[in-house]
């Protein structure tokens, strides 16, 4: 008798023909509809595959996994992973994987354009503009803040803001970073970064943009008195996770004129937006799109299926998958409920 087929779980819809791949190993129920999936739900898919592949729409945590007694392995599609309580997968052999690399550029490439925007006052202008308020050239309206020349600071110097960085030396800025741990010495010179403590990297940086990872440790570390030690007038742009910021002392900050812009693509609550954020004219907004396009998507749940493959002891790489995630390093990361 022919040994059965292992069952794999797709929660969201993505892109059919790369999805497909997986007809070949597996047998597959796909979600045709993005879904927004009650904890009871995962619980329930979970508990009768081999493996899944999941978005950053589907948290994982211990309760979803307790009674997944078949579930070897969990594919997430996107860099960061505090959608997965890492810790409960791992204790049950479960391999979680995620995709980091195949982003790296493109939402480098938005974090900078985020970062322009909020500090040329595009969406402020663009907004005043289709308001029908502008009669006419005024050599005062709308001054924003200098990017070239400026300094750069960024906080989380691993893949993307390395690029960001390489990005910088077009624009002559100088950049500072600040890590965990320091990048080795051809790494800097690559990025032409220098290594400065936290409060440094706040004092001295005309735009600070944040890509480091979210965990316990990580939450809230821009709050009121970050926001306090940073250089008056400049701005803030966060491409990595919402609960890195204190979104009131940022409100604060931005309504009484302490920063003079922030450009977010990630939010707390999200999809649910501050409303103090949504009401400041200084910030520019957007909806959680850094690797919003359609060529880097695709890689992006190409490694996903290439991960839940190997994962499963199927194809070239059965049994190693190409990017697992390992556990963090610190003792206090998140830990989902």
């Amino acid at each position: 008798m022919a040994e059965p087929r292992p069952k794999v779980w797709v929660s969201q819809p993505l892109f059919d023909d790369i999805v497909a791949q997986l007809d070949a190993w597996f047998d597959v129920t796909r979600v045709s509809e993005i879904s927004d999936h009650a904890p009871s739900a995962i619980a329930a898919a979970l508990g009768a595959v081999d493996g899944a592949l999941v978005t950053l729409n589907d948290r994982i945590g211990e309760a979803e996994v307790a009674g997944a007694t078949h579930l070897r392995a969990v594919a997430s599609v996107g860099v960061g992973y505090d959608n997965l309580d890492v810790d409960a997968l791992h204790a049950r052999g479960i391999v979680a994987t995620n995709t980091p690399g195949v982003l790296t550029e493109t939402t480098a490439d938005f974090g900078f354009a985020l970062m322009m925007a909020a500090a040329r006052r595009i969406t402020e202008a663009e907004h005043w503009l289709r308001a029908g308020q502008w009669q006419g050239w005024g050599f005062h309206k709308l001054l924003g803040a200098e990017i070239h020349g400026t300094t750069l600071g960024i906080l989380g110097m691993g893949r993307i803001g390395q690029g960001i960085a390489r990005r910088a030396r077009g624009f002559g800025m100088r950049v500072l970073y600040h890590n965990r741990s320091r990048l080795p010495g051809d790494v800097e010179r690559d990025c032409a970064a220098t290594y400065v403590d936290r409060d440094t990297l706040l004092a001295r940086s005309d735009h600070l943009v944040l890509v480091l990872p979210y965990s316990a440790a990580s939450h809230h570390v821009i709050d009121a008195d970050a926001l306090a030690r940073m250089k008056p007038g400049a701005t803030l742009t966060n491409i990595a996770r919402g609960g890195l910021i204190d979104e009131d002392a940022l409100a604060d900050a931005l309504g009484g004129g302490r920063l003079a812009a922030a450009g977010l693509d990630v939010f707390e609550g999200e999809p649910a937006v501050n409303p103090r954020l949504l009401a400041c004219r200084n910030v520019v907004l957007t909806p959680h799109v850094a690797s919003a396009s359609l060529a880097t998507r695709r890689a992006m749940v190409a490694l996903a299926v290439e991960n839940l493959v190997a994962a499963l002891g199927r194809g070239p790489d059965a049994g190693r998958p190409p990017t697992p995630i390992a556990p963090p390093p610190d003792a206090g990361r998140h830990r989902l409920r």
